[in-house]
């Protein structure tokens, strides 16, 4: 990640058009639409009464009778997933994409211990309220943590398990980057604007390319931190920040036990706090070249796929090429 510029600087670097954008959305994404219809689910959890806004689509054409349940990354949603949702949905599949609890849709709690634990323990909970059974668990980027996670807690349900560019790939902490508390977290992104969000996503999530398209989803993102809601929206992502930083999925990838499939952009640089770490430790952090390899090696029954020139979010930025892949990584593998 990287420190915001000031508004005005970017405003003076960025086509006109970007610099005049200023979307403004509730604090559960009120006024965005998604290309699908949305449910929610309500629950109590950790003494609160909230919800998780889901998608759920069946199959367009004959179905496969298999369910993929979609993870969402940090700075994306349910709602970025739809051209995926899309492309499963025409090969028969059935698609479940919640939007996890601090994000997006669903409930911005004011006090929330947040672990991939929980955020799993709440998916299974969704998913046993939809009637899903054995499910093809796919993550993206935060995702990638969660749905590791879920897999390692819940092996029985997962037939298959794919992650596209999952973050936590290595240990930021322990390779040397420093510690951000919560509070530290909550000052950054308070700073959150639209301008920021492009400039770092065109660096990371498109590898130094940019299209008209991908202005929707840094909209999404931007309007989230520029409502009423605000504060909520930040105090969230710092804490949802520490708990990416503090637990890593790293040295588990060993104890997967079923088929893995890795789709990995390989011109990917995320590493969370990277642009805090020391100059000597900067440089080594978020070789997704490298990281897509070492973890295919580490995960017992892995089929890796790489994308040579795209970034972090593949299926956005290409994705006729990406659902080619997916669809026929996914009928490649056992299960």
């Amino acid at each position: 990640m990287r420190r915001w510029l000031p508004a005005l600087l970017l405003a003076a670097t960025l086509p006109l058009h970007a610099a005049e954008t200023k979307p403004t959305y509730g604090p559960e994404l009120e006024r965005f639409q998604y290309a699908y219809p949305v449910g929610h689910y309500s629950f109590v959890s950790q003494g609160h009464h909230m919800h998780m806004a889901y998608i759920d689509v069946k199959p367009k054409k004959q179905p496969n009778g298999r369910t993929v349940v979609l993870l969402h990354g940090k700075n994306f949603c349910a709602g970025t997933w739809e051209s995926t949702i899309a492309a499963l949905s025409d090969a028969g599949y059935r698609v479940v994409a919640p939007d996890q609890i601090g994000f997006c849709k669903s409930t911005k709690p004011e006090r929330y211990q947040y672990s991939f634990q929980q955020l799993a323990t709440n998916t299974h909970a969704l998913l046993e309220h939809l009637k899903v059974g054995r499910i093809t668990l796919l993550g993206h980027s935060t995702g990638g943590m969660l749905a590791t996670r879920y897999a390692l807690m819940y092996p029985q349900q997962v037939e298959q398990l794919a992650m596209v560019n999952p973050i936590g790939l290595e240990d930021w902490k322990a390779l040397g980057v420093p510690y951000r508390t919560p509070d530290q977290w909550y000052e950054r992104e308070l700073k959150t604007s639209a301008e920021g969000i492009r400039q770092y996503e065109q660096a990371t999530y498109y590898a130094g390319q940019w299209k008209p398209e991908y202005d929707k989803w840094v909209n999404m993102l931007a309007g989230l931190f520029n409502g009423a809601g605000h504060e909520r929206v930040a105090w969230n992502s710092a804490l949802l920040y520490d708990m990416i930083f503090t637990q890593p999925v790293v040295y588990e990838f060993g104890q997967l036990k079923m088929p893995t499939l890795l789709l990995i952009g390989a011109k990917d640089n995320t590493a969370i706090g990277k642009d805090i770490a020391p100059a000597d430790v900067k440089p080594r952090l978020g070789n997704y070249a490298e990281l897509g390899k070492q973890t295919a090696k580490a995960i017992p029954n892995a089929t890796l796929v790489e994308f040579d020139n795209l970034g972090h979010a593949p299926q956005i930025q290409d994705p006729k090429r990406f659902h080619e892949a997916l669809l026929k990584g996914l009928a490649d593998l056992k299960h």
